[in-house]
């Protein structure tokens, strides 16, 4: 049936069934400066061309992404994008495809989930990688669910404060209604204590979960903490950042069981905060506890090669009791923009990019605390990202008046640590030039 407006008389009556006298005094608890007083001062309507003119200038006052220069991280990253990865994902056999999780996927979208797979564990040095998940933070949560019931010890998981805020309240979100104890391990020198993480894992550790670099940039002492987990019996779950793996060691390479990251640095736009992409990958022991679904390799009935979801663990494709997750869809698109982007860049070319943001970011850091008022928050190897501390602590003026001169210098952390309420997180992309930097230098 249409929308049937309420009559005064319906007010009337459920007023009456409430208790209220007026609409006022059911919405009086609404504070009077979030009211409205009297009618909205609304301008004439306008026709539809009128209207779009009318849009397009009020959008035109926002600081256009092109003419400010950003430094924000913390998991969203302002890397440069190949025009190739636009042209190729926005064909339309990607770009309109149904979801591609069901049984009709098309072979051209499975074969780019292959090559998507194949790239992430080159990339990783794992055995097996899913075809992608939602972002970074659920891929965290999801591979902590995978500890759980891989090594059936439901008593606790151990991670990081240095882990990713976001993620790690997310992972406190999966884990809120299970009988699963989440212990932090502080992080004051900017990277985990070897001998603080060591006192927290036990016999009842399903995981050590570890980030690095970490979210203030810093590289942990990764040997140390796989020992501790190896010793404990419990799995390394390790988030890294995929650019560094152009330049750092693989986590497969030291020891890591399980491997998630965001993906948006390969080849996605930073998109306001998304969509994103979520990856994940394991040791080949682990499959049949990852989620999502797993395109393969095969052969058709005439012999030629073909690709088939191999894999499906979630609740629609077999017993509820038995799924590793309900996640009901992949990033598709953005793992297909992440394996162009992969496939353009190569092995020099991750490699490259890596050693740009290292060495800009470098740079950036000496140049900035080359004065009294700023200063490194900790005194430990970084790759693109550091924090810096202000002195006097007035995070939020030294941001906001960047911010007019058209630069965003970085993300406060007071949200998120408070006793690093005097600091900012950097970031420094290869994107970013020395008079760029210079610029940052000068405002800051």
């Amino acid at each position: 049936m249409p929308f049937v407006p309420n009559t005064p008389q319906d007010q009337q009556a459920m007023l009456e069934v409430i208790g209220a006298a007026s609409l006022e005094e059911l919405f009086s608890m609404v504070p009077a400066e979030l009211g409205l007083s009297g009618k909205l001062d609304l301008p004439p309507g306008m026709g539809e061309l009128d209207l779009t003119s009318h849009i397009g200038s009020l959008a035109a006052s926002n600081t256009p992404a092109t003419k400010a220069v950003c430094f924000l991280g913390g998991g969203s990253y302002d890397h440069f994008i190949p025009a190739a990865v636009d042209t190729i994902a926005s064909r339309s056999e990607f770009y309109t495809s149904y979801t591609p999780y069901q049984a009709e996927a098309a072979q051209g979208n499975l074969q780019a989930m292959f090559e998507y797979q194949t790239l992430i564990t080159q990339l990783t040095g794992m055995d097996v990688s899913n075809a992608s998940l939602y972002d970074g933070g659920s891929a965290v949560a999801e591979a902590v669910m995978m500890a759980l019931h891989a090594t059936r010890r439901p008593g606790r998981v151990v991670v990081a404060a240095s882990v990713h805020p976001e993620y790690r309240r997310i992972l406190a979100t999966y884990l809120a209604n299970i009988e699963t104890r989440l212990i932090t391990v502080g992080t004051p020198e900017g990277t985990v204590s070897p001998e603080e993480l060591e006192a927290a894992v036990d016999d009842r550790t399903a995981c050590v979960l570890v980030q690095h670099p970490n979210f203030f940039g810093c590289l942990e002492d990764v040997e140390a903490i796989e020992e501790i987990a190896r010793r404990a019996g419990a799995l390394l779950i390790a988030a890294v950042d995929p650019i560094s793996l152009g330049l750092l060691r693989r986590p497969g390479d030291w020891g890591a069981d399980v491997v998630v990251a965001e993906g948006q640095s390969l080849g996605s736009p930073m998109a306001f905060g998304g969509p994103y992409l979520g990856i994940i990958a394991c040791r080949e022991k682990f499959v049949r506890r990852m989620p999502g679904r797993l395109v393969g390799q095969t052969t058709d009935r005439r012999d030629r090669r073909c690709w088939v979801l191999t894999l499906q663990t979630r609740e629609q494709h077999i017993r509820r009791d038995k799924a590793t997750s309900n996640i009901c869809t992949n990033q598709g698109l953005l793992a297909l923009r992440a394996a162009v982007y992969l496939a353009l860049m190569g092995p020099h070319g991750m490699r490259e990019v890596a050693e740009l943001c290292l060495q800009k970011s470098r740079y950036a850091a000496g140049q900035l605390t080359a004065g009294n008022s700023l200063a490194l928050a900790f005194d430990k190897p970084t790759f693109k990202e550091f924090v810096v501390r202000v002195a006097g602590g007035d995070v939020e003026r030294l941001l906001e008046n960047a911010r007019r001169e058209n630069i965003f210098s970085g993300v406060a952390l007071k949200r998120w640590y408070p006793e690093l309420a005097d600091c900012f997180l950097v970031a420094v992309t290869e994107k970013r030039t020395k008079d760029q930097i210079d610029r940052l230098v000068d405002v800051v």
